[in-house]
């Protein structure tokens, strides 16, 4: 049978009544109440966000002037952060930058994007200021340099190639020379001058087969104007009325074909036929 206390708290509950707590059953419950609800606070916290090493990385190596370095960068890091990072290796500027990886690599695309995986080799091309100091310097002191010895090289009538034809003197059938004045080609062939060899030699300009002929006492060659390369002149020291000229029949200056004592009137001429700049008619 129920004590009197039980028929009691039955009756109240009955009555709609809810039992009512000592203080020292309150202490009991408050602690089972707070303890209980903490975990579901501190999931809910560990949930909000990822931190920079959650972040899903990608190991590779960067491959520049037989160097090798190990690389480890997030997914969604772009090629212009790879560059960053190159820089920070080498030294290399952004802009010196030619970065590899499938083709060349978009500056605006993540490595994911790309698909670099773990172990990928992206090779790098460029030169560093420095080095490019290092070659640019020399070169520039060569050229000066060649420039300079230029200025000193002798006269062409000076040199000994050309000395042992000039010695001969000037031939006796030469056509007369006018300093200082400029004249067409001549409708007859340009005659009695002295070839690299010290043969006679002329030359007759056929502007209707746009050909040039070369004519000595054993053959005439007929050499197309458009295949002349170049035309040079010099004039003779103390001849300077007259010029020693060469054609470049060839790539090199080993196929220079030279002519002495061309009189000074028809220099020009001749070099704007040959060169196509006009023609004589």
């Amino acid at each position: 049978m129920a004590s009197q206390d039980e028929v009691e708290e039955l009756g109240m509950e009955a009555d709609g009544q809810k039992p009512q707590l000592s203080c020292e059953e309150v202490g009991d419950i408050a602690p089972q109440d707070s303890s209980s609800a903490q975990p579901e606070v501190d999931g809910a916290v560990s949930n909000g966000g990822d931190s920079e090493s959650e972040k899903e990385l990608v190991e590779f190596k960067i491959i520049w002037n037989k160097n090798k370095y190990d690389v480890k960068l997030p997914l969604d890091s772009t090629g212009a952060s790879l560059k960053q990072k190159i820089h920070t290796l080498t030294g290399l500027p952004p802009a010196m930058q030619k970065v590899m990886f499938k083709g060349l690599l978009p500056e605006d695309k993540t490595l994911r994007e790309i698909k670099v995986t773990n172990g990928a080799k992206v090779m790098v091309v460029g030169s560093t200021i420095n080095d490019v100091l290092a070659v640019t310097t020399p070169k520039e002191t060569i050229q000066q340099e060649v420039k300079e010895e230029e200025n000193k090289k002798e006269p062409l009538c000076r040199q000994k190639q050309h000395r042992k034809v000039l010695d001969k003197g000037k031939p006796e059938d030469v056509m007369p020379s006018l300093k200082g004045v400029q004249e067409r080609l001549p409708t007859t062939p340009i005659s009695g001058m002295y070839n690299k060899s010290g043969g006679k030699v002329r030359l007759t300009f056929k502007l209707e087969q746009d050909q040039l002929w070369i004519g000595t006492k054993e053959r005439t060659e007929k050499i197309p104007m458009g295949s002349i390369k170049n035309v040079l002149s010099e004039p003779i020291e103390e001849h300077d009325d007259y010029h020693m000229m060469a054609f470049q029949l060839g790539p090199t200056e080993a196929s220079y074909y030279w002519v002495y004592w061309v009189p000074a009137q028809y220099v020009d001429a001749i070099k704007d036929t040959v060169l196509g700049k006009w023609q004589y008619f």
